[in-house]
């Protein structure tokens, strides 16, 4: 679909936790080893938040660092969407938190959430909102702390998780040629079992003037069936945003993938026949940030060098819903703070 105005991203930041957690720390957890989780996982650590940290603070240091990054000021964005399946509190949102601690005193400002997909969600509707000429510029973070709802009992989950924030900038521009060139979202509601964290919402076993029973709140997965969910999901996704974009698979120079596990990104690449080199992850040292997860690894490979613009890039995510959703960019954004 053309829209009237182009969007381009301008700003990738991230909000991460100095406490890192590695395998080895888990062997005093559980029944594990790091060759058992490496192996299973890729992963070799990953981040865990402090008791005083917070989903809204990592959201606005995620924020602050895309705003450096694109090198303009808070006060010139027009909308802000967080996508969060953890936020402090039902309810204000974490967008309104952010909007108020990055200056940004006219912009509308709301939660979603998809799950992991969530960032590719609110990418979409923030790329919806720019290219109808609504608004300039659209603030775009997902963030999760995933850590408060594990079983650290349970090797099968606790494993995997790790918390943090990512954020894009979107903004407006004269054509389409050169930023988001096509996003595609799906959903399948029959698969809502397979991924959830049960008493955390108004199903919560209480009512009225009764005290809240002690429940687990704990994530559950069957993982088995999430494994051949995701390795057919993310070629769909990259082959159908890539159809949208008027171009051909072969033409992405990198896939940035949800970062979930690393047997899942090599067995869909090697669907869609991408080298190793031009599959984007830093899930080895993040574990599965959830929402956060596209934007922390672009961050990082940015960081390292990996990509050079301009560079065609497709973001794919996947996740709990079952969600998953995919967007084609063409990456000339370079960090302003250099």
């Amino acid at each position: 679909m053309k829209f009237p105005v182009g969007a381009r991203i301008i700003g990738v930041g991230a909000g991460i936790p100095a406490s890192v957690v590695t395998n080895e720390e888990l062997t005093r957890l559980v029944d594990t080893s790091d060759e058992w989780i490496k192996t299973r996982t890729g992963i070799k650590s990953r981040r865990i938040v402090t008791e005083n940290e917070t989903a809204s603070g990592l959201a606005i240091e995620a924020a602050k660092d895309a705003l450096a990054y694109a090198g303009i000021d808070g006060s010139t964005i027009d909308l802000i969407i967080v996508a969060t399946s953890t936020p402090d509190n039902l309810y204000p949102s974490t967008a309104c938190q952010v909007q108020a601690a990055v200056g940004a005193n006219r912009a509308a400002a709301f939660d979603l959430e998809a799950a992991c997909t969530g960032i590719i969600y609110a990418l979409a509707v923030g790329h919806q909102f720019v290219g109808s000429g609504t608004y300039q510029r659209v603030l775009v973070v997902g963030v999760d702390i995933h850590s408060r709802f594990l079983d650290w009992e349970d090797r099968n989950t606790c494993i995997l998780f790790g918390d943090g924030a990512g954020a894009f900038i979107i903004e407006a521009v004269e054509d389409d040629e050169n930023g988001v060139l096509s996003t595609y979202l799906r959903a399948d509601g029959n698969g809502a079992h397979l991924l959830w964290i049960p008493n955390t919402g108004t199903a919560y076993p209480h009512a009225g003037t009764e005290p809240p029973r002690a429940v687990e709140r704990f994530l559950q997965m069957n993982g088995r069936a999430i494994y051949e969910f995701a390795v057919n999901a993310v070629p769909e996704a990259v082959r159908m945003a890539a159809q949208r974009a008027e171009i051909e698979v072969e033409e992405i120079d990198y896939m940035v993938p949800h970062q979930a596990n690393i047997r899942i990104i090599k067995a869909a690449a090697d669907r869609l026949g991408m080298r190793p080199e031009q599959v984007i992850t830093n899930v080895d040292e993040m574990g599965n940030t959830s929402a956060a997860s596209i934007p922390l690894a672009l961050w990082a490979a940015l960081k390292r060098g990996q990509i050079e613009p301009p560079a065609t890039l497709c973001l794919v995510g996947f996740g709990a819903g079952l969600t998953w959703g995919s967007a084609i960019v063409r990456w000339k954004a370079r960090d302003n703070r250099d």
